[in-house]
């Protein structure tokens, strides 16, 4: 009793749980609900990551261990109820945009990774962070989340083979009689309806439930539940700097940088106001919360895997009553625990883990509605960076159109004052690469 005694002491030493409200009951309640509403990316990532040629088994071990070392920096250094782990849209680019549209090999873009975090660190540093976040107009960051959304959208369709490739028309309607097609459906219908009744963990019980079905009726191979840990080493400091020093791959660094920026903030700050931990509307220990960010980027880099970035299925774990980084400490052992399902993660079709893509997509876009509609000059470049990511099957040149078509719409409104400075060196360097490197 004395060492319980003890050890809760420590917690309390550690986490100030009765200064935040809490208890270490409540707050290892809330690191299963928030693990069990992210724990889909340890299927998820990998299987993405997997199409650039990366090895499967140690894509997943990375997956682990960046989110569990992003969770322990965010628990213990920051103390926030706030789980990281590689994020959807930012492995989408990595994948997609980068390794396939680009032709980068995927060891060129890890590296681009690993800047992108060491750039994030720097920035997190000092007050170019605060900077760069206030002078880039709310209808651009809000539009770059909803574009990331049609495009993780039609990704998602596309591997459950909803939508297709045809010549004429560039895509069409598949076979909705396939059964690709029907266990997507039901999987992405799960996730709304156990959504709408605040059932815990949807996406992941969505993504097994279709995996089961699918097996029993023939149409999936199951390769077990619980199994050896897979090696790390194909992908473990594999990272090629040496293909960084072009114009494009500057590009790539940038976007990584400045979608995990928006990302992070806005996952910090939205988290953080539900669970009542914002003083003046401000988060008082950032610069600790930012470092378990660029930390978990550079450690999941020289792992193997895209950005770390923390989670908006956080806010699940708020609900339930986390107010400390024990909850993220929590989330971290669990994502330690987790690498012993290779086998489960391995037996998922790509058609169970479309409906997360999809339904993931949904969530991205929800912050259209406070784009300024009605002003056209807002408006305009808001539509075109959202409406160029899935068209372009490219996130950079979505960011890159809004940028440029904002500064210059601008211009010609005699708006030109009111474009930050941040925007114009962002719009001239975007168009300065599209002019001289096409696109």
């Amino acid at each position: 009793m004395q060492h319980s005694d003890s050890s809760v002491g420590l917690l309390e030493r550690l986490f100030k749980l009765r200064h935040n409200q809490t208890n270490v009951r409540t707050e290892v309640l809330a690191g299963f609900t928030t693990f069990l509403a992210m724990c889909y990316i340890i299927i998820v990532n990998p299987s993405i990551l997997h199409l650039t040629g990366m090895d499967q088994g140690a894509v997943f071990v990375a997956t682990c261990i960046a989110a569990a070392i992003g969770c322990l920096v965010m628990g213990l250094v920051a103390n926030y109820p706030i789980a990281l782990a590689p994020g959807m849209g930012l492995n989408a680019y990595f994948t997609f945009s980068v390794c396939m549209g680009m032709g980068v090999p995927w060891q060129t873009a890890l590296a681009a990774v690993f800047v992108s975090g060491c750039v994030f660190l720097f920035v997190s540093l000092f007050k170019f962070r605060e900077a760069m976040i206030n002078a880039i107009p709310m209808s651009l960051k809000l539009s770059i989340a909803g574009g990331i959304g049609f495009f993780l959208a039609l990704i998602a369709l596309k591997s459950a083979g909803v939508v297709v490739g045809n010549e004429a028309t560039l895509v069409k309607m598949g076979d909705l009689a396939a059964p690709s097609v029907l266990f997507a459906a039901l999987g992405f219908l799960l996730i709304v309806v156990m959504h709408h009744y605040k059932i815990r963990g949807a996406i992941i019980i969505s993504i097994l439930s279709i995996t089961i079905l699918s097996t029993l009726t023939g149409h999936n191979q199951f390769q077990g539940i619980v199994g050896a840990i897979p090696s790390i080493a194909p992908t473990f400091l594999q990272m090629d700097f040496h293909g960084l020093f072009n114009i494009s791959m500057v590009g790539v660094i940038f976007v990584f940088f400045l979608v995990d920026l928006f990302d992070s903030t806005g996952t910090l700050v939205g988290v953080s106001q539900r669970a009542g931990l914002l003083q003046d509307g401000k988060l008082p220990r950032l610069k600790r919360a930012l470092l378990a960010d660029s930390s978990a980027i550079i450690a999941g880099a020289a792992l193997g895997t895209s950005s770390t970035t923390p989670y908006i299925e956080s806010a699940s774990g708020v609900a339930a009553g986390g107010r400390t980084g024990l909850t993220a400490v929590v989330v971290a052992v669990l994502f330690i625990l987790a690498l012993f399902l290779f086998p489960l993660a391995q037996s998922v079709p790509a058609f169970a883990t479309a409906p997360a893509l999809l339904y993931v997509g949904v969530l991205m876009i929800h912050g259209v509605t406070g784009i300024e509609w009605d002003d056209i000059t807002e408006a305009v470049p808001a539509f075109l960076t959202i409406v160029f990511m899935p068209f372009t099957y490219s996130i950079a040149d979505g960011i890159a159109i809004g940028f440029i078509s904002y500064a210059v719409i601008k211009l010609l409104t005699g708006k030109a004052a009111d474009v930050p400075y941040m925007v114009w060196i962002i719009a001239v360097l975007w168009a300065f690469k599209f002019a001289v490197f096409g696109g």
